[in-house]
């Protein structure tokens, strides 16, 4: 989650310096839910120190109102097709289904819009 949330800060960095407001926050979800959970609470104690070094960075992103973080269900994240090996079909082809669902969705409005 740190690395998207580094990815994501140099993003709103760059659109803020090419004059593109960006107002709120980002949302980042995950599916683990102790990671979810130690980015929220500030006295949640970590054993290692490259955890709390990491922790620190996304409690601070989180604190400043820069993201919010969120909780998705593993059988809902999409990330998981381009992140892991899914051997269950059903899984698969339901995750696969909700991507090119959307994508779908909106080539046929934009086919549409062209129409009228």
């Amino acid at each position: 989650m740190k690395n998207g949330v580094e990815r994501l800060r140099a993003l709103r960095y760059k659109l803020r310096m090419m004059g593109v407001p960006i107002s709120g926050p980002s949302y980042v979800f995950g599916d683990n839910m102790s990671v979810i959970h130690n980015t929220q609470t500030p006295e949640s104690t970590l054993k290692k120190k490259s955890n709390e070094i990491c922790y620190h960075f996304l409690r601070e992103a989180s604190a400043s109102g820069e993201i919010l973080t969120g909780h998705i269900a593993t059988d809902e994240n999409v990330a998981d097709l381009a992140t892991k090996v899914i051997t269950s079909l059903p899984k698969r082809a339901h995750l696969v289904d909700k991507v090119l669902h959307d994508i779908y969705d909106d080539h046929n409005k934009c086919k549409q819009d062209k129409r009228h």
